[in-house]
């Protein structure tokens, strides 16, 4: 489902600025940011001249900023304005209300989001879920099932698209209330990789694309680590699935430990190198967690994770109905209902955090319901 709330039409002066500061040779994401806080917009760091410039940054910068647009330049603002004649491309800059408050206090920000699909999801508490691209069918089938109930609590998903656990977050966050991000290391308009071309098709309908990177920008190597702060910058916390000892996903944890999120990692097999980079984490302070309601119950206090698990009030009328109002065994549900356990984990946490469900300590589960 598409956004199709009404905003504003952007300015393409304005758009043309920030697309020219973030473009400046020479200048780099913190430089920029520099120049913000002193100029307060890159209209005014244009028009502000030499000297003025020369005493926040050396001068090389200064001079690549007051030097004339390039003819590069010029194309990839006139790319960028067509682009966002379209609809559901967005362009995001840090001034905007729509721009993630979280990620605005990573220590150096992406000047600008290229959104391509649901805008308001950028406002929605979020927690990332990586790992390993080489996945295991069991690493891949426990990040499907988590993104899925985390997601049916309420919670965004974000992730990276890559093959592996990204794509199986992504596949399993699309079934829940929550659904997903992803966050690229290429331009808006391109899909890397390409056989995930269909699941970017999905995502940008019923969730979110955002890339910091221009029109046409390729897949390049150093681009995707640089990403993982995006990743773990607008989540309160990463769950890393399943990561060899030199995964990219360990990345995306350090980054998260260090803007203070909260890092949870899935234990596996003393004799599995796809458990190593989290048994690594879990020794370096990362939550060990085995089910989505530790997650949810760090999550819940976490600073950063804001109106956590909103959980519709009604729930699913098929397992209202076979719930009853007698304690069940959730195996019982399983057999009458016909569905897969993700999917049952899920709706059960939902009911839970919405006051409708009680767990017993024999394990069974009943539903409650409030008087009126």
């Amino acid at each position: 489902m598409q956004d199709t709330a009404p905003h504003t039409p952007p300015d393409p002066r304005a758009i043309a600025d920030w697309i020219r500061l973030d473009g400046t040779n020479g200048v780099g994401c913190r430089t920029a940011n520099l120049l913000l806080a002193a100029f307060g917009s890159p209209s005014a760091i244009f028009r502000a001249g030499h000297a003025a410039l020369a005493a926040q940054v050396p001068a090389a910068q200064a001079a690549a900023l007051c030097a004339p647009i390039t003819p590069e330049l010029a194309r990839r603002i006139a790319l960028t304005l067509a682009w966002l004649s379209e609809p559901h491309h967005h362009l995001v800059t840090q001034q905007d209300a729509d721009y993630p408050g979280d990620l605005l206090h990573i220590p150096d920000p992406p000047l600008l989001l290229y959104i391509n699909g649901r805008r308001e999801l950028l406002h929605t508490p979020m927690i990332a879920v990586v790992g390993s691209r080489n996945a295991s069918t069991q690493g891949r089938a426990n990040a499907e099932n988590f993104a899925e109930a985390l997601s049916r609590a309420g919670l965004c998903v974000v992730s990276g698209m890559a093959l592996g656990i990204d794509t199986a977050a992504h596949e399993g966050a699309l079934r829940g209330s929550g659904s997903t991000i992803a966050v690229i290391g290429t331009g808006p308009d391109r899909v890397y990789p390409a056989r995930n071309r269909a699941l970017a098709h999905r995502i940008a309908e019923a969730g979110c694309i955002v890339s910091e990177y221009a029109l046409g920008t390729p897949p390049v190597a150093n681009n995707f680590p640089r990403r993982n702060r995006i990743i773990s910058g607008m989540a309160a916390g990463v769950l890393v699935v399943e990561a060899a000892a030199q995964s990219g996903s360990l990345i995306t944890a350090q980054m998260a430990a260090e803007q203070g999120r909260e890092v949870f990692a899935l234990p596996g097999s003393i004799h599995s190198a796809l458990a190593k980079g989290c048994h690594q984490l879990i020794r370096e302070g990362a939550q060990l967690v085995e089910t989505v309601d530790e997650v949810l119950a760090a999550m819940q206090v976490s600073p950063l994770a804001r109106q956590v698990a909103a959980c519709p009030a009604a729930g699913d009328a098929a397992l209202l109905a076979a719930l009853g109002h007698d304690p069940v065994e959730p195996d019982a549900l399983l057999d009458s209902l016909g569905r897969d356990a993700g999917w049952l984990a899920g709706e059960l946490l939902a009911l839970e955090l919405a006051g409708q469900l009680e767990r017993l300590p024999d394990g069974r589960v009943q539903r409650l319901v409030r008087a009126t």
